[in-house]
């Protein structure tokens, strides 16, 4: 794994590093995680932050990453992150490229308007995001302190405590059997490496939240 860190860098100089990777190099040798992280600019936090948000800026990352694709090449993407989860969510996300598991977008969540509901029907995987939980306004998200990500969130459905599922258009993804790619299941790459971090998965939530991993299991 290679990862670089440096200081915050203009949006600009971000924006160079993002796009399609080929999937191998010219040698053929096979790719491994290639990932860069820095402060997090203002404008890459926009909605998705406001004053009294439990997390500073100081203490948030940028991680901006490879990852692979629902199309079988390499994408660059971005999550950002508290200070203190930057090493282990590498260590996942290493496993998870070394597995190939597909991810279909990683954007943070300024690019949606800091609006879940967006996020999640566009199929973002992303992590900070300062509001309440989706369904449930009496209680603050555990991404308002940057220590949960959502995974695929169309192939890995949300249900809230009303029985509604988040995004609707994925309730087929709720037949579990009928495994799709980018699913998440006991026992693969992600559960795995999200397991040996020492996140919970939401899944084996009643009801589940197949997208969400977290630190602190909620």
């Amino acid at each position: 794994m290679n990862v670089a860190r440096r200081a915050a860098a203009p949006v600009l100089a971000l924006g160079l590093t993002l796009g399609v990777v080929p999937a191998q190099g010219a040698t053929g040798a096979a790719p491994e995680l290639s990932a860069t992280v820095s402060d997090v600019p203002p404008a890459k936090l926009r909605a998705s932050y406001e004053p009294g948000c439990p997390v500073p800026p100081s203490r948030l990352r940028l991680i901006t990453m490879n990852h692979w694709g629902f199309d079988g090449r390499v994408h660059r993407g971005e999550l950002i992150v508290h200070q203190d989860q930057v090493r282990p969510l590498l260590r996942v996300f290493e496993k998870v490229f070394d597995e190939r598991f597909p991810i279909r977008r990683m954007r943070v969540m300024a690019e949606y308007g800091g609006d879940d509901a967006a996020a999640m029907a566009a199929d973002n995987t992303s992590a900070f995001n300062c509001r309440r939980v989706t369904g449930d306004d009496r209680r603050l998200s555990r991404h308002s302190y940057g220590d949960a990500v959502d995974i695929n969130p169309a192939e890995n459905p949300y249900v809230d405590r009303t029985g509604k599922v988040h995004p609707p258009a994925a309730e087929d993804h709720l037949d579990r059997d009928r495994h799709t790619k980018g699913m998440i299941i006991p026992g693969d790459a992600v559960t795995a490496a999200m397991a040996d971090a020492g996140w919970e998965w939401g899944g084996r939530w009643s009801p589940p939240d197949y997208q969400h991993f977290s630190a602190d299991g909620t």
